[in-house]
């Protein structure tokens, strides 16, 4: 069990964090013509907008209840009921996300009390679902506000109760984490479907935020995601598949509500965490494992053979959210790597699994001095960690929120067995680049290692 040192300074001096606005945003995003609204300042909105749109390297749809000097003092909440009112009668979204800010928390904001007088002002809109969320920039990071989303948004969208389980049999529920990418997501899906099973994502920002030009220069609202009908058939399903830790409160709320049965995995990085997802669609559908995943596991354990000898005993320094970092640790841990500074931007319930001897809460100025102190030979982080990782000399291998100096970054894949063998690769090949080179005696035996092969290639047997 790792050791949690707290946060012990007043302030953040190179910030690892993304806020929790902005990662309820992100969850929005992944809902079929949905627009998220923050109700905070001009500037609350943009600076997410910015970061949005460096990273995804596409138009955002964004929208603000813009809060000035007067409003804040006096009341905003005229701001959110002109604001909602407004993108219903021009936009006519199929849902409007309300995240708060700081600034309307630290106003007081009762945020739901504002969504019912919303309606109860313009009934001509109550066909439009408004999820609003409570979701501070002083507390938490960008995977607790996404994870706060998906649980309103539950909370809106899912009928009291429900007794149909098992009528679409089928369909399987997936809610899918804030660690994984777009391409991620599709990768996801494209395992479920090989079992025979439709996968109902939510979100699904592998379906509006995977870069694909589309007909509109420009849209109001997103383009794909999860269609806000099917939010609704959740409790149809014959399962549901929970993917992250941080999103164990939003798969109690689906249960309690719907009773569908659940499988819930901490990570999908390395053999085992893979393993345990692939083995738990079989028992879903009642197939057996398509030969095609079964062929990307043996090249995932091949892959695991070619990299080891560069990888062993390597020192790796992680920085970033709660459920990223856990996976990413014991990714590089079952490889012989040894974790020697993990930090994240806040506390979560799976902090205490990740595979380092201690995690700090802090920023990457606490990941640079940990990882100098202990000799840190490589840096998995975001694109914030540039500077970190030229001050040290070491690699720097890209994961995370926001990437913006890396085009693609945002689509890599690094779930199931083809993600898991990309990054082993992408480690092995910087810990080469930087001079941890194979020693002979490996060298050797992959020499010896390729005639075996030959002998028996020649003699008609297996290798």
């Amino acid at each position: 069990m790792a050791e949690i040192l707290k946060r012990n300074k007043a302030l953040a001096v190179n910030p690892l964090k993304a806020s929790q606005p902005v990662g309820a945003s992100l969850a929005f995003l992944g809902i079929n013509r949905a627009i998220p609204m923050l109700h905070g300042s001009q500037g609350c909105t943009a600076f997410g907008k910015v970061y949005f749109v460096r990273h995804f390297r596409e138009p955002i749809p964004l929208q603000t209840t813009a809060m000035d000097q007067v409003s804040t003092v006096m009341s905003a909440d005229e701001n959110v009921i002109l604001g909602l009112a407004a993108i219903c009668e021009k936009s006519k979204p199929a849902l409007i996300g309300l995240p708060t800010t700081s600034l309307s928390e630290t106003q007081g904001t009762d945020i739901k009390r504002l969504v019912k007088e919303f309606y109860a002002a313009h009934p001509e809109f109550a066909h439009i679902p408004v999820v609003p969320v409570n979701a501070p920039d002083f507390t938490g990071c960008l995977e607790s506000g996404y994870a706060l989303a998906v649980k309103a948004t539950l909370e809106v969208m899912l009928p009291e109760k429900t007794s149909d389980i098992g009528k679409r049999k089928k369909q399987v529920n997936i809610l899918a984490g804030s660690f994984l990418t777009p391409g991620d997501v599709e990768h996801i899906k494209e395992l479920v479907e090989a079992f025979g099973l439709r996968p109902l994502v939510l979100p699904d920002i592998g379906d509006s935020l995977d870069g694909h030009l589309t007909e509109h220069e420009s849209s109001p609202v997103t383009l794909g995601g999860t269609p806000v009908s099917d939010i609704s058939c959740m409790g149809e399903s014959i399962a549901t598949l929970v993917l992250g830790n941080s999103l164990y409160e939003a798969a109690d709320f689906l249960k309690s509500q719907t009773g569908v049965p659940d499988h819930r995995f901490d990570s999908l990085m390395g053999l085992d965490a893979v393993d345990s997802f692939v083995a738990a669609l079989a028992a879903i559908s009642g197939k057996p494992v398509p030969e095609k995943i079964e062929r990307q596991r043996a090249q995932l354990q091949d892959a695991m053979v070619d990299s080891h000898f560069m990888l062993g005993f390597a020192r790796v320094a992680i920085a970033a959210d709660p459920d990223l970092l856990y996976g990413l640790s014991r990714l590089v841990t079952e490889m012989g790597c040894e974790v020697v500074a993990a930090v994240a931007p806040a506390r979560a319930n799976i902090l205490q699994d990740v595979a380092a001897a201690q995690v700090g809460i802090g920023d990457l100025e606490d990941m640079e001095i940990a990882a100098k102190r202990n000799g840190a030979q490589l840096i998995i982080s975001n694109s914030h960690a540039a500077e970190s990782s030229r001050r040290l000399g070491v690699p720097l291998l890209r994961a995370g929120f926001p990437q913006y100096d890396l085009i693609g970054g945002y689509q890599r894949l690094w779930v199931g067995y083809r993600g898991t063998r990309q990054a082993l690769f992408d480690l092995a090949n910087m810990m080469v680049q930087h001079g941890h080179h194979e020693p002979e005696p490996y060298v050797s035996m992959y020499s010896q290692r390729t005639g075996e092969r030959r002998a028996a290639s020649a003699a008609g047997g297996k290798h």
